[in-house]
């Protein structure tokens, strides 16, 4: 039983996925790196520090990481206002926080874009506590973030809620189970297979369903 959820807020909560891979797709360019998009997709929700040395390699990350991180930056900027959150999503972190829980929204997102995904969803609002890249030293799939997320509360045990493998993978480091959704792009069996307890097709689902899962009624 838990007392805490964390959510992912990236590709979970709002709607950011694409915008990533392609804000990579244009910094690799800039480097002469060519991947295709998919390859990129598929590395969304590790953080820039695992992604770059993922996708192209670990000489690239060696010789351009840390420049190919702040093109990226600087990609994704242009992208923000495309941005938007997912169907019912601050209606699920009402639902959440109404059924007890602490509510941690978890991302390791530069503090300028959490910002603006948060706004989008109203979660400032609700949160008890939220994360940045700047809470933890290695992102996702290690489980720094997860664990920090945790800790910002005082949390005796959590939940995690994802989209990615990586979401599950980092959780479970931590013995922490995860509620996926399918918004990363990421199959039923893909997920099932990294780990998730549960699988749903969008929020809205997840919301109709939530009696039936671990965010029931949180741990008193």
């Amino acid at each position: 039983m838990a007392d805490t959820a964390i959510f992912d807020v990236d590709g979970t909560l709002v709607d950011t996925n694409y915008q990533h891979a392609l804000a990579w797709q244009r910094a690799f360019r800039r480097y002469d790196v060519s991947r295709p998009l998919w390859r990129i997709h598929r590395a969304i929700g590790m953080g820039g520090d695992n992604l770059v040395p993922d996708v192209a390699g670990q000489d690239v990350e060696q010789e351009h990481g840390d420049d190919l991180r702040d093109a990226w930056v600087e990609e994704f900027d242009r992208l923000l206002g495309d941005i938007e959150p997912f169907e019912g999503a601050h209606e699920l972190l009402q639902e959440v926080k109404d059924r007890g829980f602490k509510l941690v929204l978890a991302s390791s997102g530069k503090a300028k874009h959490v910002d603006v995904f948060l706004d989008l969803v109203d979660g400032k609002s609700l949160a008890d506590a939220w994360t940045t890249s700047e809470d933890a030293e290695t992102s996702k799939p290690e489980p720094d973030l997860v664990s920090t997320a945790l800790a910002k509360v005082e949390g005796a045990a959590g939940i995690m809620i994802g989209d990615s493998t990586w979401d599950v993978v980092a959780a479970s480091k931590l013995k922490i189970p995860t509620i996926a959704v399918r918004s990363g792009g990421y199959s039923v069996g893909e997920l099932h297979e990294a780990g998730a307890v549960q699988v749903f097709q969008s929020l809205v689902e997840f919301r109709a369903a939530i009696e039936g899962t671990p965010l029931a009624r949180a741990t008193s």
